[in-house]
């Protein structure tokens, strides 16, 4: 599948639904994000805004991405919406051919995970790169299916974090791995069913 089918196929998604009005933020953002002092921060597949909006609300200076043009308009419409403008700059990027600009002291990936095709551990190393010395790269991962998932494939199998890591293959003279790990946690889908779903969490910091 191509670029072109990507973009179709994630405007199909993103048009298919009422755009939100108070989008959630990812939960592992929240944990991990709570206790830093605000910076700058890219926001890789920002999806319906919850993550830059959140980010936002607390002093962050979000770039935020997406290959969808309906998610990126609707994110700058609800930003602006909320005053939160100035501190919101959401952007077209199809990763595997355009980064955004800039340095940042954290990058987000959350569930960058598509049957379309990506280079992911390029992009990823592309994120890492992006950092500033102090900066983290925090990638969440599906490390289970949840029942409401697009993906009921039985055989799926989901690379570990520390699998990520070795694929997106940092110098561990300027990056270390903070956290690998599995964590478990209660979810809650679109038609409000809950289920117990694993998320892999990598967080990767430039030391030099």
């Amino acid at each position: 599948m191509n670029t072109t089918d990507a973009v179709t196929f994630w405007d199909g998604i993103h048009a298919a639904h009422p755009a939100a009005t108070d989008p959630r933020p990812n939960v592992r953002l929240t944990e991990v994000v709570a206790d830093l002092p605000p910076g700058r921060v890219l926001d890789l597949g920002c999806g319906g805004g919850g993550d830059a909006l959140w980010l936002a609300r607390r002093g962050w200076q979000v770039t935020a991405v997406d290959i969808s043009a309906v998610a990126v308009e609707r994110l700058t419409d609800l930003a602006r919406s909320r005053g939160l403008g100035d501190l919101v700059a959401a952007e077209r990027h199809d990763l595997d051919a355009s980064f955004p600009q800039g340095r940042f002291d954290l990058v987000s990936a959350h569930y960058l995970q598509t049957f379309f095709a990506l280079d992911r551990a390029a992009v990823l190393r592309s994120a890492a790169h992006a950092l500033r010395p102090g900066g983290r790269l925090l990638v969440v991962d599906h490390g289970s299916v949840a029942p409401w998932s697009w993906n009921q494939d039985p055989d799926a199998r989901f690379p570990s974090p520390q699998e990520v890591a070795e694929g997106i293959a940092l110098d561990p003279a300027s990056w270390t791995v903070e956290r690998a790990d599995a964590p478990r946690r209660i979810a809650t889908g679109p038609d409000g069913r809950t289920a117990e779903v694993t998320d892999h969490v990598l967080i990767v910091r430039r030391t030099a």
